[in-house]
Order: C-alpha cells, then sequence, then structure tokens
C-alpha cells in the first residue's frame, strides 16, 4: 500500500467524553497493550540487524467503522489521550484506515487497521511487515525505475507464466537438498525472463512494486518469526494464498518478496543492505547462483513448464480469460464510452484492496473499491472506480444526485470541501471537478 501523508485535524474538542468509556470501545485496550508488547519483542530480538537500524517506533491500532485509535506513544500535537502507557482517540475523517505507514498530528506512525489476525504467526508478520513501512525512507533504498501498473500480470500469458515462477519457487523452498533448490530456483529466473521477453518494460514495473512490497512482507516474515523453518513456512503461506487472488497485478510482492529473500538469503548473504538501481530479485537470484540463461529461451521454458503442470494451468487461465474480455467490455462502457465525472488529483491519498484490480488497456486500472481523499474533499467507491495509468485523476460513472456538497453515482459517494464545484466536461454528458475560486 502507499504510504498516506495527510494534516493532522483533530476531532476531540467534538468527541464527548463518554467515547473514552471502556464499554464500547472497538478496540480492547488489554488486547492492544498485548500486541504493542508482541511488536516491541519482535523489534528487539532483531536488535536492527536486517535493515541496519530499529523497527520500533510509534505504532497505532485504528478501527475502521469508528475511526477509534490506540497508540503506543502520544502525538505531538495533543490529539491522543493519555492512559497509562497507551493513547486513546479517534483519527479524523480526512485520514484513510490502512496498514501502512502515515504522517499524522507531527509524528510518523505505523498505522494497522482493527481487527488484527488472531494466528500469532500471521499477526506478527503483518506487523513487522508494516514496521517496515515507517522505516522505509530511512533506507535509501533505490528509487522505482518504472510504474506500479503491471497490467502484463493480467493478460493470459503474464498470469500463466507468474503462476509457473511461483511453483518454481515454492518447489525450492520445499526442496531437501542443495542441488534441487538450485534447479527450482533456476527455474523461477527462467519463467520470469520469458516473462520479461513477452513484455518489455515489465521487469521495472514489478521491481517497483517489489522493492515497496516485496521487501516490506520479506520484512514481516524474516522478522515476524523466529526459526528458520517457519520463516521458509511463512513464505509458502504466502504463495498459496496469492493463489487464491483474481488479479496480481499489485499482490504479486507479497509472494515473491519473501520467498526471493530468503533464496537469497542463502546463496547470497547481506543482498538486501547493498541493492542498486536496476537490481531485481531474478538477476540477483542468477548471479548468487552463477546461473546462465538460456539462448533458446522459450523453448526451454515450456519444456520446463511440463514439470509444473503446465498444461493445466494454461488450460485454467484460457478459462479466465474469457471472462476478463467480458468484464473489459463492461469497464469500457462504464468508464470510457459512458458519461464520468473526472476528478483531477492535487494532493492526492488512497487505500484499496490489492487483490481485486482490473487494468483496462492503457486507460488505467479499475479499482472496485477505493477510499481516496484530496483538497477537494473525500471519494468511497464501492462499484468500481478508474484510476487514470498516470494516477492523475480518479474517473468514476456522471453522478445521479447531487445535493450542495453531496453528491452520489452508481455506487460512488463523495463528500465535497468548500470551494469546489462539477462543471460540464469536454464530452457531453461528461462533468469534471473545478475550483470555485
Amino acid at each position: 500500500m502507499k504510504c498516506l501523508r495527510l494534516a493532522a485535524v483533530s476531532m476531540l474538542s467534538i468527541l464527548p467524553l463518554i467515547a473514552f468509556s471502556q464499554a464500547a470501545r472497538p478496540i480492547p485496550t488489554e488486547t492492544a497493550r498485548a500486541y504493542f508488547a508482541e511488536a516491541q519483542s519482535l523489534c528487539q530480538a532483531d536488535h536492527g540487524e536486517l535493515w541496519g537500524i530499529s523497527l520500533c517506533g510509534p505504532m497505532m491500532f485504528v478501527d475502521a467503522k469508528s475511526r477509534f485509535v490506540v497508540a503506543n506513544q502520544a502525538d505531538a500535537n495533543g490529539a491522543l489521550k493519555a492512559e497509562g502507557d497507551i493513547f486513546i482517540g479517534y483519527l479524523p475523517l480526512d485520514q484513510n484506515v490502512a496498514n501502512t505507514a502515515i504522517e499524522w498530528s507531527g509524528v510518523r506512525w505505523t498505522q494497522i487497521s482493527w481487527p488484527l489476525p488472531v494466528e500469532e504467526r500471521y499477526r506478527k508478520t503483518l506487523m513487522a511487515h508494516e514496521l517496515f513501512h515507517r522505516i522505509e525512507p530511512k533506507l535509501n533504498l533505490p528509487a522505482p525505475q518504472g510504474r506500479e501498473e503491471n497490467a502484463q500480470l493480467d493478460t493470459l500469458d503474464g498470469r500463466y507464466i507468474l503462476q509457473l515462477e511461483l511453483r518454481a519457487l515454492a518447489r525450492a523452498l520445499r526442496a531437501q537438498t542443495d542441488g534441487e533448490r538450485k534447479k527450482a530456483a533456476g527455474d523461477a529466473v527462467l519463467f520470469r525472463a520469458e516473462r520479461y521477453r513477452l513484455f518489455p518494460g515489465a521487469a521495472a514495473q514489478e521491481q517497483a512494486l517489489e522493492w515497496n512490497e516485496g521487501l516490506a512482507e520479506f520484512t514481516g516474515v524474516r522478522v515476524g518469526n523466529a526459526t528458520q523453518e517457519q520463516q521458509v513456512q511463512m513464505a509458502l503461506s504466502d504463495i498459496s494464498r496469492l493463489g487464491d487472488a483474481s488479479t496480481f497485478v499489485r499482490s504479486f510482492p507479497y509472494a515473491t518478496g519473501p520467498a526471493y529473500g530468503l533464496l537469497l538469503d542463502r546463496y547470497s548473504p547481506g543482498w538486501h543492505r547493498a541493492l542498486k538501481a536496476g537490481d531485481g530479485y531474478d538477476t540477483l537470484l542468477e548471479k548468487a547462483l552463477n546461473y546462465y540463461l538460456p539462448a533458446n529461451l522459450h523453448q526451454v521454458m515450456e519444456q520446463q513448464a511440463t514439470l509444473y503442470d503446465g498444461a493445466t494451468l494454461r488450460a485454467a487461465e484460457m478459462e479466465r480469460e474469457t471472462k476478463r474480455q467480458e468484464a473489459l467490455a463492461r469497464y469500457r462502457a462504464k468508464f470510457l464510452d459512458g458519461p464520468v465525472l473526472i476528478l483531477p488529483f492535487r494532493n492526492m491519498h488512497v487505500v484499496f484492496d490489492p487483490s481485486n484490480l482490473q487494468p483496462l488497456e492503457n486507460a488505467g486500472t479499475v479499482y472496485p473499491t477505493m477510499r481516496i481523499t484530496d483538497d477537494w474533499g473525500i471519494l468511497r467507491a464501492t462499484n468500481g472506480a478508474l484510476l487514470k495509468s498516470d494516477w492523475s485523476a480518479v474517473i468514476v460513472v456522471a453522478p445521479s444526485v447531487s445535493a450542495g456538497s453531496s453528491l452520489k453515482g452508481d455506487g460512488w459517494t463523495l463528500e465535497l470541501k468548500p470551494g469546489w464545484k462539477i462543471v460540464p466536461g469536454a464530452r457531453k454528458g461528461d462533468f469534471i471537478l473545478a475550483s470555485g475560486s
């Protein structure tokens, strides 16, 4: 998820004191204390060894419905109220709630949406993942060299080859001998190379997201699981869970990051502390294994695919492709051909589900659900919104209801701040948001 950086606005002045009573709290404070202690123990066990600096720091749990906050320290502006060794309050409406790092009330926080996973290994992995995002700007990681669109991972060939790669990574993690492990790891590198051959530019797009969410999930697996065996099992679980995703365009690094990371730990210790621009998981592992890609890449890839039940996998993907084309036709009619409202961005912050996105050719990506805050107000979409490929604007179907500052359309609501209005767009029936000043 992208980090959310928004100005602090306290709502405590308008909340009755009874809101702090123990009776109706959506986050049990004793449970929150236990989880803070759990996160602290993870940080102390790591002792800054993984990234060279401590993962410990300001942390908050937020209930999305009530926006109730429990934090492990005070904020800089006094928005939270001390209650023993924790601090409680409410997150204002201009803040999104997500698993991410945010700047709020003068502090950079690790924010985690409540409730956390009940199972300990998933909870610890999640917390360590999000702790990484808070320190990420301090790590001087190489700047992404491409946008994170990854539309190739929603195509027939892109999905098919990614899943072959994931099967090879899983086989490498499960391998009982070093020879078996290296052979399967080499297959993963081979499959990725074939995908990049078919989709020029895909390497930069995938690496941009892998150096964000992939490194975060690698950190979650490494720090959140005490033993090497537990780390491998969690990485395998990440791969297994990704198989249920309807799309891979933003969710794939949660599986590739830990898998490649653990293999690189074995064959190139310290790799993560020496990253430079242009590095990719595949190139790093290729070098670590002394693996050489064959000249007849496609032919060898097809041969190796038979070892991973490629025929059955491709048949399933061909069936999915038919349904995808039907969905694309519906989205074209909705967001490209029909009347729409265009909301240009000024200072956008977004939260969304990365597991259900649908790239729409060169126009952008359809997000079935999302919440956007900007200088103009708050957009909530529950039935699709098109985020332009250059992240300059979001598009929804034209409004059906307009009542002052509140607008509604098919599966979306918009609360406008003073000074903003919608005006006719370039096409008949279209609208665009404009400043009233």
